[in-house]
């Protein structure tokens, strides 16, 4: 079976790509730009089409028939290699329903990670688990970690590992083995209208679960019922036996642990506390690019104060780069934002970066976030300029630690002007 997938670049559909090789199908598939993932792609033996006007997959349609063209929920119905595949009456799924094909033919029982934050940290740190003790797994991770690619198939496994995030209402579409709640913090109005609809989301999602773990925070607030609930104490004595830096890694780590344990009782739980602080990180999250610079994906306010946390456990003296992630996304933030940037010492606020926007909404500007602040003094607006890569590039030469955060093309913009030729490193190493 030959499948075509749409914006192979993308974070959840290059490493469907992969465990769909891995399965056995004949992969291709195209994106609108070449990238970081693409080139990825690439590397593990996947071709990508530049472009996706309609010529790019007719002519993978001419040289070997497309059975089945997967897509993310980012394209639209009038897309053109979504119209040509209707022309061709060949089959248009998400990618939900390719995923779910995998399961059930390969008869996999998954376990899946999702939450607000740090679903792709604790999926990666899950990973890294099976990994160190030697244990076949398939999986998918949307970021990139240096033990692995991104997704992969194993013959021999019996659980696949998922992040399984709540966008579209994707998780709704599996039943899993095990599930882990990393966190419920409302977020994605676009698609969840209410703080309550999107409660009442994941409350949904343990339902369908066999078993599922819950933070006592979420589970005091959300009170979920289940008969095989397992709630982890948000300040968990194990915590102090996980030497990574950031009390929300230290926090996801011990949930990945847990979760683990139940898999495997026959490993010592110092034993698995032991491998998870030597866990080496993931792409874009805290991801280390030079001494004293780093690049994250953080860009939602419970994120920026987790971030930031790290930071002040490394460095007293933190600069911030922010770039605000959708437009619509801020018009709900705004007032989230008082006190997220109190333990940095100055930070540079970049106009926010557009996408799947409502034409209807005017776009905040910088000085309009900032004065949301609580200590708006130390904040100033910003390009991603050369002028502002100096202004980094001494900062951290005079021994400060310079954080940049969001969602779009900050990270792009980071590792041109910062990432060393040896390649990015992590916090913890």
């Amino acid at each position: 079976m030959h499948i075509y997938f749409s914006g192979l670049g993308g974070v959840a559909i290059g490493p469907l790509a992969l465990i769909a090789r891995d399965s056995g199908y004949e992969v291709s598939g195209s994106d609108m730009a070449t990238s970081r993932w693409t080139q990825l792609m690439e590397a593990e033996g996947i071709h990508v089409n530049i472009g996706q006007d309609g010529s790019q997959i007719a002519a993978a349609h001419k040289y070997r028939p497309i059975d089945w063209l997967v897509i993310s929920s980012a394209v639209p119905a009038e897309h053109p290699e979504v119209q040509f595949a209707r022309d061709h009456h060949i089959p248009v799924t998400k990618r939900a329903n390719m995923l779910k094909k995998i399961l059930a033919d390969k008869h996999l029982k998954l376990i899946a990670i999702s939450g607000t934050h740090g679903k792709t940290t604790t999926t990666a740190m899950m990973v890294w688990l099976f990994t160190r003790f030697q244990l076949p797994v398939s999986y998918s991770i949307g970021s990139h970690v240096s033990f692995g690619p991104s997704g992969a198939y194993q013959a021999n496994s019996e659980y696949f590992v998922y992040e399984c995030d709540e966008y579209d209402r994707n998780m709704l579409e599996f039943h899993p083995f095990m599930s882990l709640i990393t966190s419920v913090d409302y977020d994605h109005a676009d698609i969840y209208p209410t703080r309550q609809v999107y409660d009442q989301a994941f409350l949904q999602f343990a339902t369908q679960s066999q078993s599922v773990l819950f933070w006592q925070s979420d589970a005091t607030r959300l009170k979920p019922s289940h008969s095989r609930i397992t709630i982890l104490d948000d300040d968990d004595a194990h915590l102090q036996h996980i030497h990574l830096a950031g009390r929300h890694n230290r926090q996801n780590a011990w949930q990945a642990a847990s979760a683990f344990a139940q898999l495997f009782p026959q490993y010592a739980l110092e034993d698995v506390l032991a491998k998870l602080s030597d866990f080496p990180g993931s792409d874009r999250r805290f991801e280390k690019l030079a001494d004293n610079i780093y690049t994250s994906y953080d860009h939602h306010p419970t994120e920026i104060r987790a971030a930031l946390q790290l930071a002040s456990e490394l460095n007293d003296h933190v600069i911030a780069v922010y770039q605000p992630h959708q437009n619509s996304r801020q018009h709900e933030f705004a007032n989230e934002y008082a006190d997220c940037f109190i333990q940095a010492e100055h930070l540079y606020w970049l106009p926010t970066y557009l996408s799947r926007e409502d034409p209807n909404l005017p776009v905040l500007s910088p000085q309009e976030l900032i004065a949301h602040l609580s200590n708006p003094d130390i904040a100033e607006p910003a390009e991603m300029t050369d002028e502002l890569a100096a202004i980094l590039q001494q900062a951290a030469a005079d021994g400060k630690l310079v954080l940049c955060m969001g969602a779009g093309d900050i990270d792009a913009w980071a590792r041109s002007h910062f990432a060393q030729a040896t390649g990015a490193k992590n916090p913890d190493e």
